[in-house]
């Protein structure tokens, strides 16, 4: 027999379904993801932390769960909303099915609710708090409750590696300051020869600087950019070293931003999907990229830093890269690591290698 479940929203509005996953309640933001693939990657990526995700695309679950394409080890969101769940995936790589692996991570899952309606109240309202229950019988209690919920501040803290980690490599050495970092960006620069060193969060510049390195990588994360200014300090100092190229994705981008004098908002929803166009303003062209993001960059700020606007969203006119005039540092707030997709933007990878291996010269690391 099917177990009956609830998902409420903090504007009162009360949608039934059913449950998959944990049994247990969950509450946090939601928002909504546009890709009609990734699941896999969307469920263990330490971006959506504290957040309730609804996919867009009806059909999710449909080729299983293969742990080998996850983003990160311990899924941080709090619950998932589907309008229909496989319960028989196809695929020869599938080794569980979503239910399944929700219940082993203890995340609760919806499904048989109007998605599309949700995801128009989001657009609309903006993103907001949900909860999911099991009995709403006491609507006018859990909205109270809702309303009083304070979101977390501390997603990038529960996120980041607590301590150094060393991958081997022969090329350029770099370090990946993990604000919550997608797995696929290490392996991106380690498959580019790097050597990495996975550094803490809060390392400060001089821990980092001690490293020798010939590059710094700031990684995507979840949460506010403006809650840990001890990093954004931190790069500040290390911007301000001689030919150290840096290379910010997603969260990474809005740290160089503010560290370049910018400032940052929270968007009415956000970006979160794949096949959102954006324009390099140099050349024109336009690349499809995958996104997940809550926060943006205000790009009108950057005209009083050495910052320089470099990509643009096409969708809504949102900053989507910046560059230093006269250093070699860049990001971007799109994902150029993108697993499952779109790869339009993975050159940029390249281009960081180069920009390392042009001031390496005769650098020699101990």
């Amino acid at each position: 027999m099917k177990q009956r479940r609830f998902l409420v929203l903090e504007d009162g509005s009360c949608y039934p379904g059913y449950a998959f996953g944990s049994e247990k309640d969950a509450i946090g933001e939601i928002v909504f993801n546009t890709g009609m693939t990734g699941y896999q990657e969307t469920l263990s990526d330490p971006s959506y932390t504290g957040q309730i995700i609804t996919f867009t695309y009806p059909l999710i679950g449909n080729y299983g769960i293969n742990e080998d394409d996850f983003e990160g080890v311990n899924p941080g969101l709090k619950g998932m909303v589907v309008h229909e769940v496989a319960e028989h995936p196809s695929n020869f790589r599938c080794t569980k099915t979503l239910d399944v692996a929700l219940k082993e991570f203890d995340v609760p899952g919806i499904y048989g609710v109007d998605t599309r309606s949700i995801t128009k109240k989001i657009r609309n309202a903006g993103v907001m708090r949900g909860t999911m229950v099991n009995n709403a019988d006491n609507l006018d209690e859990i909205v109270a409750s809702l309303k009083a919920y304070e979101l977390p501040v501390d997603e990038i803290q529960l996120n980041s590696t607590k301590e150094i980690k060393k991958f081997a490599g022969e090329g350029p050495r770099v370090v990946l300051l993990d604000f919550g970092f997608k797995d696929n960006i290490l392996a991106e620069l380690l498959k580019r020869g790097c050597e990495v060193i996975l550094a803490p969060w809060n390392t400060s510049a001089d821990e980092i600087l001690a490293f020798n390195p010939d590059g710094i990588m700031l990684s995507n994360g979840p949460g506010d950019p403006t809650s840990v200014p001890e990093a954004i300090e931190t790069i500040k100092q290390l911007i301000a070293q001689d030919n150290l190229p840096m290379f910010g994705i997603c969260l990474g981008h809005q740290l160089i931003s503010l560290a370049g004098g910018a400032t940052t908002y929270k968007m009415k929803f956000g970006h979160r999907g794949a096949n959102h166009p954006v324009k390099d303003l140099a050349t024109g062209k336009i690349s499809l990229t995958s996104q997940n993001h809550g926060y943006a960059v205000d790009e009108d700020s950057l005209s009083q830093t050495d910052l320089v606007a470099t990509h643009r969203a096409l969708n809504d006119g949102t900053n989507e890269g910046v560059k230093h005039k006269t250093k070699p540092v860049f990001s971007v707030q799109y994902h150029p690591e993108a697993a499952p997709g779109p790869h339009d933007a993975n050159y940029l990878f390249d281009h960081f290698v180069d920009m390392m291996k042009a001031v390496q010269g005769g650098k020699q690391h101990a």
